[in-house]
């Protein structure tokens, strides 16, 4: 049951927003009535010189304010990425630095622009992932390294990423087949080739076929 200091806000915004429309509503009449009165050349002019002039003024300062909105999202988003790499470096802990990885991955757009500083470290993060996260339980964990190396271009991963094409599960594999077409790795096309015709999974098949064509 909400207490006597949380019921007041509810009740004072109930207050004011019919306040608000009646308000509305009047301003409403007002230009109506304003605009009834006015001579004819005043109603002309307001409509050929006036209104065009607001109406540019709007989608300028729209533009503006969502250039602006774009800009600051973007600035944020970079402070919050310098935050996770300084948390990345500084964290002792495999597992939690493993999540700080999948974390800014994501933060950064799936790029790796901007993680060169520690593109390498958290490669190596990937790496004992796939190692180390067996069974069907992990089966996404694995999938989102093997992807990850993809989308950092890590070259040396490649008979790794290679080597769980044949892991027990699909969305693994199909994770791997991803991450090779991303380095257009060809080595792999032999092997990429004989999963898009033979793996019983659909999107393993799609996966491999969308890395062949990269890779051509």
């Amino acid at each position: 049951m909400p207490s006597p200091t949380q019921a007041q806000p509810e009740e004072t915004s109930r207050a004011i927003n019919p306040f608000v429309g009646l308000l509305g509503l009047g301003l409403i009449v007002a230009g109506i009535w304003v605009w009834n009165h006015l001579n004819f050349d005043t109603q002309d002019y307001i409509v050929d010189e006036i209104i065009p002039i607001i109406g540019v003024f709007i989608v300028l300062s729209g533009g503006i304010w969502i250039g602006w909105r774009k800009w600051r999202t973007r600035q944020d988003r970079l402070k919050l990425r310098d935050r996770l790499i300084q948390r990345f470096q500084k964290e002792p802990s495999p597992h939690k630095q493993r999540d700080l990885a999948f974390t800014l991955v994501e933060v950064n757009l799936f790029e790796s622009e901007g993680l060169e500083t520690i593109a390498e470290p958290m490669a190596k993060l990937f790496i004992w992932t796939m190692n180390t996260a067996l069974g069907d339980k992990q089966h996404r964990i694995r999938g989102m390294a093997a992807s990850y190396l993809g989308i950092l271009k890590h070259t040396e991963s490649i008979p790794l990423l290679i080597r769980f094409l044949e892991d027990d599960h699909a969305h693994v594999r199909a994770c791997a087949a991803l991450a090779l077409g991303r380095m257009r790795a060809q080595e792999a096309k032999a092997k990429l080739e004989e999963k898009m015709k033979e793996d019983w999974d659909q999107t393993v098949r799609s996966r491999a076929r969308e890395a062949l064509e990269r890779i051509k």
